[in-house]
């Protein structure tokens, strides 16, 4: 929240917008009493909001005495943002307000590893459809299941993605869109999501896993994600864990925790243990049934996640670990299997109030994060 107990400076237009955004000035002489901006300052600052479309006139407010003010409110139809949230399999599509919140969605199966060439076009197509018109769109959010240098929007992984490394994706897609396009790591656009809205007011440091295909995380530390130097922040599905098995690693290294404790690694488990799946539905319909064979499959899964996710525990002290994902959506045991070996190795003041608990928004966390990972960068004072 803006403050403005001592004005070294006259507040701008991007500040009362700030304050209207955040309930703090909902009238011009709200606006006035925080700011000590003159009534022609005001004046001036809020016709340019409302000739934007970021602010709308209401019905007139309480009176205090003469003329009942004219309440003044943030314009979450005053821009579009398409958003979609890439997975290794199948895309989250979306258009959002610039509140974040999800107007029209969609999902589409596609493998990621077909490349920008053909994916990109696919969700551009997509997004037409789904904002039939509505303008104007002011920014787009994207997340992408690998390593992202986020200044450039540029993917780094040479060894997930493949066809997409090195490959700049704003300007493929400003070509169409020539707005400002921000891409991020798919699970830190999730974590931003998950705290935003479920979280905020409750905690400031949260770790975010999402165990699918793959397995990533997304840290939010005072508030805010962290990315680190270069993007690389949350890559914990390459830390190799005790015991493994000796499983080969995608990214060459062995039993790195994606490799065996992944929605992939379950499945080709459960196939060498005689079992008749072939998607994570199957899964889950034996974790149903009882099957005493998924069921210890599913949970050593689980405790060799929570190995990786103690360290992380001790490294980062959140208040939350939040698992996410297809898998960890559905499977109890795996959840279990966490929880029993983060609250016996971390820390016992790591630990002390720490919960661990499944995603509150599921799925839309992603799409939710991308718009604001756009809004946050638009509707910042310094860029009104």
């Amino acid at each position: 929240m803006l403050s403005f107990g001592v004005m070294t400076r006259l507040a701008t237009t991007g500040e009362v917008l700030q304050l209207i955004r955040s309930g703090e000035a909902v009238t011009r002489a709200d606006i006035g009493r925080v700011t000590g901006l003159s009534r022609p300052a005001v004046v001036h600052r809020v016709t340019e909001l409302l000739q934007r479309g970021l602010v709308a006139e209401d019905a007139e407010g309480p009176s205090t005495g003469g003329r009942p003010p004219v309440r003044l409110r943030f314009n979450a139809r005053g821009g579009f943002v398409p958003v979609a949230s890439l997975g290794a399999s199948r895309t989250q599509i979306a258009v959002c307000d610039l509140s974040g919140a999800i107007l029209d969605r969609t999902e589409v199966v596609i493998d990621v590893e077909e490349g920008p060439g053909v994916v990109l076009p696919l969700v551009m197509d997509t997004w037409d459809k789904l904002l039939n018109g509505r303008a104007p769109v002011v920014g787009i959010g994207l997340g992408v299941p690998a390593t992202v240098e986020f200044a450039a929007g540029r993917t780094e992984s040479a060894r997930v993605m493949a066809g997409w490394t090195g490959v700049e994706i704003p300007p493929l897609i400003a070509a169409r869109y020539p707005v400002p396009v921000l891409v991020d790591n798919d699970v830190n656009v999730i974590a931003m999501g998950e705290h935003r809205v479920a979280y905020a007011t409750e905690l400031d440091d949260l770790l975010f896993v999402k165990v699918s295909t793959r397995i990533g995380a997304g840290v939010i530390s005072g508030g805010s994600i962290l990315r680190g130097a270069l993007g690389a922040a949350g890559e914990i599905g390459h830390i190799p864990v005790r015991d493994g098995g000796g499983v080969l690693c995608r990214c060459g290294n062995i039993d790195c925790v994606d490799s065996v404790a992944s929605g992939t690694a379950i499945l080709r488990d459960l196939r060498a243990n005689g079992r008749d799946v072939h998607s994570l539905a199957d899964v889950t319909a034996l974790v149903r049934a009882g099957d005493a064979q998924t069921m210890a499959v599913v949970r050593q899964a689980g405790r060799w996640l929570g190995e990786v996710i103690s360290g992380a525990v001790n490294l980062l002290n959140p208040s939350v670990v939040v698992l996410g994902g297809d898998v960890a959506e559905v499977f109890q045991p795996l959840v279990s299997g966490v929880r029993e070996v983060v609250y016996r190795r971390s820390t016992q003041l790591a630990t002390r109030t720490l919960r661990i608990e499944r995603s509150r928004l599921g799925p839309a966390a992603g799409l939710t994060g991308s718009a604001l990972l756009v809004t946050d960068r638009i509707l910042a004072p310094e860029a009104i």
